[in-house]
């Protein structure tokens, strides 16, 4: 068994399966960080600028933006970096910090697009007490709550992963993770499986269901309910409907990336499946709430046109 000690840094091996290919992806990567940053920041200021986006919906919005420059930040200087290196060695110190921003961004998405979920049912089932129950003292408390909850969570799964005694140093992923770091460990892993299932499986099943609960209720009172009422709550709650889809099925995608064998995945298709996590929610949310949201819609528009 080799000792943990004589590892200082991680090695990233799945870079070593772009090759050639390296500076087309570097250009590639690099304008669709810049198009995340710019189009999240688009949704930022306009609904910041105009007092009529002043709204509970809005607020949560401007949170997943805010979300998704925090996990970019996290994720596209290292990466960019490491395309155009030849080596890609991480220290355990940056390793473990980009886990830690990585997964409470992971976390934050999952908390605020849960949150967003009680806005919209608290908007079409309960509209006359709305204005009463969506306070801005609520709304920061429960914005509060998502940010905690996936900081304490992350806090204490990094630190139980930090603290594994390590025989080896290869993590075969584009960025730091706790699963290919755990895969390395000398010992076994019986408590940090148990505490990391047992905080992320409650966290999901939670969220989850609760996201179901809500759109069922939504759905039996637009049942009784005129079309123009069943059309504007469609067209409030699509969105938010796109969004937890996208990031289920990539976060899911990443999930399960993690329990198989990468090296027997073409080395292409691994890559992408490894990146789609951290860059189409960042990137597609503000899109989903800038086309669908038509006061959103309308406010970009004008800011494109001066």
């Amino acid at each position: 068994m080799e000792n943990s000690s004589l590892f200082f840094n991680f090695n990233l091996t799945m870079f070593v399966n772009i090759g050639s290919y390296r500076y087309p992806a570097f250009v590639f990567c690099l304008l669709l960080f810049a198009m995340i940053v710019s189009a999240n920041l688009v949704i930022i200021l306009v609904i910041s600028q105009q007092r009529t986006l002043h709204e509970p919906m809005y607020f949560f919005i401007v949170c997943l933006s805010i979300n998704s420059l925090y996990g970019s930040a996290g994720f596209f200087p290292r990466f960019l970096m490491d395309l155009l290196s030849d080596t890609h060695l991480i220290s355990h110190s940056a390793c473990y910090i980009q886990i830690y921003v990585i997964y409470t961004y992971a976390c934050n998405e999952l908390t605020i697009l849960s949150v967003m979920a009680y806005d919209r049912y608290v908007a079409i089932c309960q509209p006359l007490h709305y204005h009463t129950k969506m306070t801005l003292k609520t709304v920061s408390k429960l914005a509060a709550f998502a940010w905690l909850c996936s900081a304490i969570f992350n806090i204490t799964l990094t630190s139980l992963t930090a603290k594994l005694p390590l025989c080896g140093n290869k993590i075969h992923k584009v960025f730091c993770a706790m699963w290919n770091i755990s895969k390395l460990s000398c010992v076994r892993t019986v408590i940090n499986n148990i505490v990391g299932l047992l905080l992320v499986g409650t966290t999901v099943f939670i969220v989850v269901f609760y996201v179901f609960y809500t759109y069922i209720r939504i759905i039996l009172v637009c049942r009784r309910s005129s079309s123009e009422f069943k059309g504007k709550a469609l067209q409030s709650c699509l969105p938010h409907t796109v969004t937890f889809l996208i990031y289920s099925i990539t976060g899911f995608s990443d999930v399960a990336l993690s329990r198989v064998n990468i090296e027997q995945l073409n080395p292409y298709v691994a890559v992408i499946l490894s990146l789609e996590f951290v860059v189409i929610p960042p990137l597609l949310n503000p899109v989903v709430y800038g086309l669908k949201l038509p006061e959103i819609r309308k406010h970009i528009s004008k800011m494109l046109s001066w």
